[in-house]
């Protein structure tokens, strides 16, 4: 999934992108309002952290801005801890969730995956599709059939968990290259076909179908 973290202390920003990435998040960064607003309406983000206090433009300001256009990107925000009326005034602008500071990046992420969780209406846990299990806190999936467990490398994580998300969908290259990659990566299709070939020796050939000139289709309607 690919986050956009909006934050302009340095040192946190570089500490939390450490620790998304390490959970199986693709995430780009932007350091004040002007260039988050952009990006926010640019990318195909599937989430977004954003902080109130940013320099060029307020985080409130970007997230109405957001919000006025159409976006229904979802947003955690981060907001001091004593300033129970940013949280209000962030609910009113149409933030999702929020968090104060100083806080624990556990926090963070857990609030962060139950906002996906919600998005897509399926129970806390592991993400249960076509036979699979897929545990995002230690980056695994089980095949329900056989209690066969294999551990995932980071870019077949975030390429399953969007595949499990989207069951039935025909998703494009473009698309899955979209939300499993931050700008930084250089997005080679023959890269993503390596990946999606490595998903189908661990999981069976027959769970992600291609179609031909259109992109894949993953679950039990592959076919």
């Amino acid at each position: 999934m690919r986050l956009l973290l909006v934050e302009d202390d340095a040192t946190l920003s570089s500490r939390l992108r450490a620790d998304l990435e390490q959970t199986g998040f693709a995430v780009d960064v932007a350091n004040n309002g002007i260039d988050a607003t952009f990006m926010g309406e640019s990318e195909p983000y599937d989430i977004a952290v954003l902080d109130l206090g940013l320099p060029g433009r307020p985080g409130l300001e970007v997230l109405r801005h957001w919000r006025e256009s159409g976006n229904p990107l979802p947003v955690l925000i981060l907001t001091a801890r004593d300033a129970w009326h940013e949280k209000v005034d962030g609910f009113k602008a149409g933030a999702d969730d929020y968090l104060g500071k100083p806080f624990h990046s556990p926090e963070l992420i857990a609030r962060l995956q139950a906002l996906l969780r919600r998005g897509v209406a399926r129970p806390h846990g592991p993400l249960r599709v076509a036979g699979l299990a897929l545990d995002e806190d230690t980056q695994t999936v089980g095949i329900l059939a056989t209690d066969e467990t294999f551990d995932l490398t980071g870019t077949e994580f975030r390429l399953l968990r969007y595949f499990m998300l989207h069951p039935g969908q025909v998703l494009s290259k473009s698309r899955l290259a979209e939300h499993i990659y931050d700008f930084d990566t250089e997005r080679d299709s023959n890269v993503l076909e390596v990946y999606i070939n490595r998903l189908r020796r661990k999981l069976g050939r027959d769970l992600i179908a291609t179609r031909r000139g259109q992109g894949y289709v993953f679950g039990l309607d592959a076919g």
